[in-house]
């Protein structure tokens, strides 16, 4: 009898384990909270454009495939550990009318990947100031500019394509800034250069997009950040710095560019709250897979940005692997070699473009760091030194910090920072549900 695989998540290392459990023999489901496939990454375009791009025609056959059931639309926002049951949600997610089903799979693989981290910086709360992924997401998804004059900085080689994409929808980009100085990219990418042969198709990349930046004349600068922006109704303006490896303000360097939107990005925070949920094992915030991507639990795999930061390449080469052995196959050789070889870009990756720990100089007592319930740093400090208070659910209960609607997604990491580190707490609700829903009665799984 073939193996039921659940896969969550539909971007490069979910749709790789779905192809890789199809080819094993196995029934798949995939779940996704969009409507369409793909992730960031593959995000599609208009209809018309979508049409002509042989990856979505790849996407759709390979979803319509006889042996899988795409879900689109589904939130899992439960698991039970002791009968490995899925609870899930299917509808708009501002919708009213979600049903909750249920699902219990021979194996399950999560491929919930990541979402952007950005560093906190005086204004960073006002009108204008966009992540890097949200940015992108508005030009590649809807041909939309998140403004006119654009500023995007962070660190990372994501901040290039996001670029891209801006100049693509018209937006005129006033530059790119990289954080991290030359000094410290050149030794991440040049250390054992013989390595990046296997990688000569990200070389090509890159160098599209030096030519569209010089093509349209965006200055790209090492060792420059953003430090604060400045507005009333929304950004105006954005004071940049030099900085130094550890991200250290260098005095005296600060200038003001104008623009009507800022793009930041600072890397990738993995989503691993369902894989808390149920019982995996992280080191440094990522999920602990083996050379199999199993992970602590015996039917749970993990695959793609939960694992690490690393790009889509090396997603869909995890994915592939965790999709095969989910599903009872033997990987072939090929597939852990390209595997591995993508998992030592991704380390190559995280030495160039790596966080400072100087980043905190540039607040103030006044800077938001929560911005779902306004926490300022001020009030971070000073609860983190109350001996009265110690530990991170008191600092929660005292500040409000991280639990507010995101639930601590986006201020976790920085929170855990400025305070010293703060354990990540098991939710036995992974994602927010409606105590409606939550009444309502439960469907079994769909035949």
């Amino acid at each position: 009898m073939s193996r039921h695989v659940v896969i969550v998540g539909a971007g490069p290392a979910g749709l790789a384990a779905v192809e890789h459990a199809l080819r094993a023999g196995a029934l798949v489901t995939v779940l996704d909270q969009t409507e369409s496939p793909g992730g960031q990454y593959h995000r599609r375009p208009p209809a018309a454009d979508a049409a002509r791009q042989p990856e979505f025609d790849r996407q759709r056959r390979l979803l319509a495939h006889p042996r899988c059931r795409w879900w689109p639309g589904s939130t899992v926002w439960a698991f039970d550990r002791v009968e490995n049951r899925l609870h899930v949600l299917r509808g708009q997610a501002d919708g009213s009318g979600r049903r909750r089903l249920t699902l219990v799979p021979d194996a399950l693989v999560l491929a919930t990947g990541a979402h952007d981290r950005t560093l906190p910086f005086p204004g960073w709360e006002l009108p204008g100031v966009y992540t890097a992924g949200a940015a992108q997401a508005l030009a590649k998804g809807e041909r939309v500019a998140i403004g006119e004059r654009v500023l995007v900085a962070g660190a990372g080689p994501f901040l290039l394509p996001v670029a891209e994409s801006l100049l693509g929808v018209g937006a005129e980009v006033v530059a790119v800034l990289e954080a991290n100085p030359a000094a410290t990219v050149r030794k991440g990418w040049s250390a054992r250069p013989w390595r990046l042969a296997a990688h000569a198709g990200k070389a090509g990349e890159l160098a599209r997009y030096a030519a569209t930046l010089a093509r349209h004349r965006v200055p790209y600068r090492l060792g420059r950040t953003v430090i604060e922006a400045r507005g009333t109704d929304r950004v105006r303006e954005v004071v940049t710095a030099k900085v130094r490896a550890d991200w250290s303000v260098v005095p005296g360097t600060e200038r003001t560019y104008e623009v009507d939107a800022v793009c930041v990005g600072h890397g990738f925070v993995p989503q691993p709250e369902l894989a808390v949920a149920a019982g995996c094992v992280l080191d440094g915030g990522f999920v602990r897979v083996d050379g199999a991507q199993r992970t602590t639990v015996d039917v749970v795999f993990a695959a793609g940005e939960i694992t690490g930061i690393g790009g889509a390449i090396t997603a869909a080469a995890e994915g592939a692997v965790a999709g095969c052995v989910a599903a009872g196959g033997e990987p072939a050789p090929a597939l852990i070699r390209a595997r591995d070889r993508a998992r030592t870009f991704a380390e190559r990756l995280a030495t160039a473009h790596p966080i400072g720990s100087a980043w905190r100089g540039w607040l103030r007592a006044d800077t938001i760091v929560c911005r779902c319930e306004e926490t300022t740093y001020g009030e971070l400090t000073r609860a983190a030194g109350d001996a009265a208070c110690p530990g991170s659910h008191a600092l929660k209960l005292g500040t409000r910090a991280g639990l507010g609607p995101c639930q601590g997604r986006m201020c976790g990491p920085t929170v855990s920072e400025l305070c010293g580190g703060a354990e990540r707490h098991h939710r036995p609700v992974v994602q927010p549900i409606r105590l409606g829903e939550l009444a309502a009665r439960t469907e079994g799984e769909p035949e």
